[in-house]
């Protein structure tokens, strides 16, 4: 049975009708109308429609619900305790949308002296979008400072390294600096186009750094789902696809890091499936310009059905919170109450992968997986109204902008481990096998 993926889109108008499309050509009706305190309710309403509608549904037989207007009393308390946050509080400073910083700084690290190095030359993206060679100046300042902050910070930096680790993380230190001085020579002799690559070489190094700091992993995942496929760390895959209408492209490999730091129950089972080879051949299943998605297997059923059991596995949803030692399972943070919280692993990228899960079912997610393409009013970068509600457990890095060529019926030809699959724990596939 096909996954039933509602199809949704934003009107800008102070009074809109928008029509909502569940699987079964049903239709619902959502009007978002102005006017002070119904204003404010028809946003949150259009807000959670979006949650529903945009749906990443897993399941093939709800519809998406309509929402009554409520009574003036209603109203009025909702405009005093919002049952979500109002987008004024969803968006608080500019948001980190390129996943490699986005990973960087997901790691279960604390380590001041890296952080003031890293920060310099992931600025040197903003230093490329002045004109011309001028940018090269700012680019300068850029390397500078965190080569000076790189030299002063050194010592705090190698004491922080996992003692099995130290070696090669002093390794890539002299990688960094090498790097950083090739880039000053790109810079005296105005390569424009010669710094982002190198920008990206060196931020590999910073990243390989920061990872050498991590001992471990980092906490005991729950009793109930400790004997899961667990991924205790991150493992990189490569999934290739046959593009069928792109004349410019027809196969293309989309390489993707799984957090298993922040995810490791979700980025476990999906990492099982790989190695199962579950995806091989399997169709893209939605792609309507906001997200794409896939992983509804031929059947009646919607996820992967494990063979010893002979039903459908399913995974907790996963959300782990800045500041918090350990995931927060099988609730959004809305029904937590955590409207403020900040996600480590949130919406913020192009490409950003996540879980798909029945509408009501929070702990429904089984091998559908989706990819959010598009930024809207309602699903800006940083705590967009995604966050909290679906489990991220990685990032597309490289090719990521021709996931938006993906249409349905483009065929996943390979989904293949490239690093990282000793990080895998109880791994279901070899007791199949």
């Amino acid at each position: 049975m096909a996954a039933s993926l509602p199809t949704f889109s934003f009107v800008n108008s102070s009074s809109t009708t928008r029509r909502i499309i569940d699987s079964k050509k049903r239709v619902g009706v959502l009007r978002c109308s102005s006017g002070e305190i119904q204003q404010r309710w028809r946003l949150k309403e259009c807000a959670v429609s979006l949650a529903l509608s945009l749906g990443l549904i897993a399941g093939g037989g709800g519809g998406v619900p309509s929402i009554v207007s409520p009574t003036p009393n209603a109203a009025a308390a909702a405009y005093a305790n919002p049952a979500i946050p109002d987008v004024s509080v969803l968006i608080s400073g500019p948001p980190i949308k390129d996943p490699g910083a986005l990973l960087r700084y997901a790691l279960p690290i604390d380590n001041k002296a890296i952080r003031e190095v890293q920060k310099p030359l992931e600025d040197i993206t903003d230093s490329l979008k002045i004109s011309g060679v001028k940018a090269l100046d700012s680019v300068e300042r850029n390397v500078r400072q965190a080569n000076r902050s790189l030299q002063q910070g050194k010592s705090m930096i190698v004491s922080g390294f996992a003692e099995s680790k130290k070696d090669h993380g002093n390794e890539l230190i002299e990688k960094l600096e090498a790097g950083m001085q090739d880039m000053l020579q790109i810079v005296e002799d105005r390569k424009r186009d010669a710094v982002a690559p190198k920008q990206k070489e060196i931020l590999q190094y910073v990243g390989g750094i920061e990872e050498d700091m991590v001992d471990g992993f980092p906490y005991e995942v729950p009793e109930e789902y400790r004997n899961m496929p667990l991924l205790k760390g991150r493992a990189t895959v490569d999934m290739k696809v046959k593009i069928k209408d792109n004349p410019n492209v027809e196969d293309c490999v989309f390489r993707i890091v799984l957090d298993g730091y922040n995810a490791p129950v979700t980025a476990g089972n999906f990492v099982d499936l790989v190695e199962r080879h579950f995806y091989d051949g399997m169709e893209i299943q939605r792609s309507d310009g906001f997200v794409v998605q896939t992983g509804d297997p031929e059947g009646p059923a919607e996820g992967f059905i494990d063979p010893s059991t002979e039903k459908v596995r399913t995974v907790p949803l996963e959300i782990m919170v800045e500041g918090k030692k350990t995931p927060f399972y099988g609730s959004t943070l809305e029904e937590l109450g955590l409207y403020k919280a900040q996600v480590m692993l949130p919406f913020n990228a192009f490409g950003t992968m996540a879980m798909a899960r029945e509408e009501f079912e929070n702990d429904s997610g089984s091998s559908q997986v989706f990819w959010l393409l598009k930024e809207s009013e309602l699903t800006p970068s940083n705590s967009n109204i995604l966050d909290g509600r679906y489990a991220v457990f990685g990032y597309v890095t490289q090719n990521e902008d021709f996931l938006a060529d993906l249409k349905v019926g483009d065929v996943i030809e390979s989904i293949q481990v490239v690093s990282g699959l000793d990080n895998l724990v109880n791994p279901s596939y070899k007791i199949a096998g």
